[in-house]
Parts: structure tokens; sequence; C-alpha cells
């Protein structure tokens, strides 16, 4: 879909008209608003608009809708799989203005706010409220975009992903219709599940423009612990067990010592270089001493070494954020280098053998790629840093990816736990799904019969 000129200075002058100066043909806007932190190669949008309410979203989509223009939401642009990319140009709906907080309830454990509010930003705002809200990707990523890739993260094994805990949104259909989605109740059984739909629909189906979300109350004690294994199999299977015996753990990743090494030269840390548990309990004080009890016993059976926990807030601190900076430890392992991150997950009975038929997959091509993961459900990822100029490198880069979705796929796992599906995994959704992609299709042409919303992603529709 690509407009002629004409059509779009009659849609940019509608928008003048509308936004003022917060509408921008200016080239080095649109540079930034045509990438993400993949590897996908940029495409610029036509033009760029900061947006600052429900309101406003739905005039620009009317007008986008007369004129059969693309429209594509945008947040902090840490997408990984080219979310944000204008693949047929259009406008990009940037949202970080509108990022105000508009309602806490503490009684009822839940909050409101506009989709451009950043994670860190309602960390900030709940510091002193006792509550917090556990989903943690790592990025500061904003909340409409969160939501809209069902994202996950550290804390996803005991507090669930955002799928989990979105309650319900606001959202601008694909003819500027404004819906409400879901409510603030805790359960319900009126209608379909809209919001849940819109959750990982990528922008596809509709714009966010505002969520409610549950919060959850502070433990009464947290320790962060880690623990290095001799062997990548012992530390998987410390993981398994204590997911199989039921202890409440809050975080548990997986660092191989590929990416134990970046971390070290990264954030200035004496890890030693072998595969390594990061963990945090939460729970009352005896609790959190009794589960981190229980998992050094278990790690001291699968040979792990000394198990080391504290909970004292920076030695937590010091320890997450060295696992939040991980990507760009990776990006430092290799300066210039593209980085391509990408993620399965597979049933944590098979955790083991697919992380270890990875790692020496990755050994036998030749390919510079850490192992990192939220391994307590099954998801980790793999971050190649390869040159995107060099044919050869990007061609083994591309049949190691593929080889690796068909394992997750063959383990009866799934193609993507987190990063979503963008432009980059598009051919593997039919390999996961087959005819329900069809199902996926129709609704898509259903609520977007002009596909205009972030066209190219999830599903490929040709009108």
């Amino acid at each position: 879909m690509t407009l002629e000129t004409e059509t779009l200075e009659k849609l940019f002058a509608e928008l003048t008209d509308l936004m003022g100066t917060r509408f921008s043909t200016n080239l080095s806007s649109r540079e930034v608003h045509g990438k993400d932190e993949s590897y996908h190669i940029p495409k610029l949008p036509d033009a760029v608009v900061m947006v600052h309410s429900t309101e406003e979203v739905s005039a620009i989509v009317k007008l986008c809708a007369k004129y059969q223009c693309p429209v594509i939401p945008f947040g902090a642009g840490t997408s990984l799989e080219g979310q944000v990319i204008p693949e047929s140009g259009g406008v990009s709906l940037d949202f970080t203005e509108m990022n105000k907080i508009l309602r806490l309830s503490v009684e009822d454990l839940d909050v409101s706010l506009q989709p451009g509010v950043t994670r860190r930003q309602l960390d900030t705002h709940l510091r002193t409220s006792g509550l917090f809200f556990p989903v943690d990707p790592g990025a500061d990523a904003t909340f409409g975009g969160m939501a809209a890739t069902r994202a996950s993260g550290t804390n996803a094994v005991r507090y669930g992903t955002m799928r989990e805990n979105v309650l319900g949104l606001t959202v601008v259909m694909a003819d500027g219709e404004i819906i409400k989605t879901g409510g603030r109740a805790r359960k319900s059984s009126a209608g379909y599940d809209l919001t849940k739909l819109m959750i990982g629909s990528e922008g596809t189906l509709g714009i966010i423009t505002e969520l409610t979300v549950r919060l959850y109350g502070r433990p009464e004690a947290m320790a962060a612990a880690v623990c290095d294994f001799e062997s990548l199999e012992g530390a998987v299977n410390t993981v398994i067990q204590t997911v199989q015996m039921g202890i409440p753990i809050a975080r548990i990743e997986f660092l191989d010592e590929v990416q134990i090494d970046a971390i070290n030269k990264y954030s200035h840390l004496d890890y030693p270089l072998k595969p390594t548990l990061f963990l945090e309990f939460h729970g009352t004080e005896k609790g959190v001493v009794e589960q981190a009890e229980m998992v050094a016993e278990l790690a001291e059976e699968n040979g792990g070494n000394e198990f080391k926990w504290s909970d004292k807030e920076e030695d937590k601190n010091k320890l997450w954020r060295a696992r939040h900076d991980a990507a760009y430890a990776c990006k430092a392992l290799r300066p210039g280098a593209g980085m391509w991150a990408t993620d399965v997950c597979v049933p944590v009975s098979r955790l083991a053998e697919c992380i270890l038929e990875t790692r020496k997959d990755i050994d036998e091509t030749g390919l510079l790629s850490p192992i990192v993961g939220h391994v307590g459900d099954g998801n980790f990822h793999t971050v190649m840093l390869v040159d995107t100029d060099n044919e050869d490198e990007m061609k083994t880069a591309i049949a190691f990816n593929e080889r690796l979705l068909e394992r997750s796929l063959s383990m009866g796992g799934t193609i993507t736990g987190e990063h979503g599906i963008g432009t980059g995994k598009m051919e593997f959704l039919l390999k996961e799904h087959g005819a329900a992609v069809n199902v996926m299709k129709t609704i898509k042409q259903s609520l977007d019969p002009l596909n205009i919303l972030n066209p190219g992603k999830v599903v490929a529709i040709n009108i």
C-alpha cells in the first residue's frame, strides 16, 4: 500500500489543521520512528504525529481511513520483531507524550494510565503506595507497547504476563470508533473477551489509548540470589525441579557463560564464566529463607557451586540491573554488529534438551550468540550479533533461527514467548497454528477492512 503524492498532500493538510506543530514530516523525526531495537531494515513513515488524547487518536484514524493511509502506533521503540517499522509508510502515532497516570486505587489494587506511561515511571509513582506492577520486560517500555506485544519478563513465572494483568482497555478501532473493553472487576462472563483479543495484537486490530492494570502488594521480604553451575544441564534441571516442587519463586533467570562474559565486561562484575542462575524470592521473612534454602539444596544436587543470596536492596538492584542490561552487554561484545534477538518457549520438561541443542547448534555455526532467558516458564532468548552487511553471515543466522523455531515447535513449544510476531516470524506463525491463521486473518479483515492498522505485521493481508 503506497499512497499517491497528491493523496498524501491532502491528508497532511488536514492533519496539519488538526494537530498543528505536533504533526511533522521532518526527516530526523521520521528516521527515529522508522526503526526499533531489532535487526530489521528501517523504513520511514511519511509523517509523525505526537498525540495527547484518545479523541485526537480517533480523529487522526478517521482521517487516515478516509485516505486509506497506514497508521503505526509508536511507544519507546524497543520492540524486537519490527513491530513499529512502517512497512508501507503512513503515519506514525507517537504516544510518548500521552503519559498520564489517570487513577490509582490502593484498595482495589489497580491503576488506570495512558499508553505512553513507562514501566519505570509507574514504579516511581507507586513507590510510597506499598504496591507494585510485576511485568518487567527489562527495557523501559511503554504500557501501550507492552500490552500490544503481550510483554512478559523476569517476574512472569510467579505473576504472569500482560495477558493476565490487564483488566480493561480503551481502544480506537480502524474506523476511529472508540470502544472500552473489560473493566475493573476481577472477573466477568459478559460477552467476548475483547481485552485479551487486543493484548498481543501488535496494533493490527486497534490502537490502545488507555489501560487499567492490576497491582500487587509489595512483599514483606525479598531476597536475590546467584549461583553458577558446572554444566548448563545442571542449571536448567535446577529450574525444572524448582517449578515442579511448587516453590513460589518470583524470578529465575538463566544466563550461559557467553552471556555472563558479556555482563562481566559491561557491568564491571566478576561472576565465574559458567552457566548461571539469577533468582529472587518474595514472601515473609521466614518464607523467603525457606525458599532460598530449598533452591540452594536443589542447586547443590545439580552441580551448583556457592549459592549466594542477600536481602540487601543494593545487592538486589546490582544483580537485576546487570540482568536488564544484558542486551546492551551483548551489543558491546561486538561493537557495530546488528543484534538479532529471538525467543522461543517450550514446556519446562523439554527446556534442558532445547537449550543444550541450541547451544550446540550455535557453537557449530560459529555465531557469537549468548543465551539468556526467563526459564522458569520455559522461555529463553538467543542474541545473535551479526554483520548485517555480510551475506554469508546473515545466511548462517537465518538458517540457525529457522532451526531454533523448528526445534521449539517439535518439542511442543511456540515460536515466541514474548517478543511477538511483527514481520520477522509471520512465516512461522503459519507453521505453528496452521489453519487457525486463516481465522486470525478473518478477524483482522473484519475489524480493519482497509488494512490501515500497522499493515504487514502478524498476518499477511492483500487488498
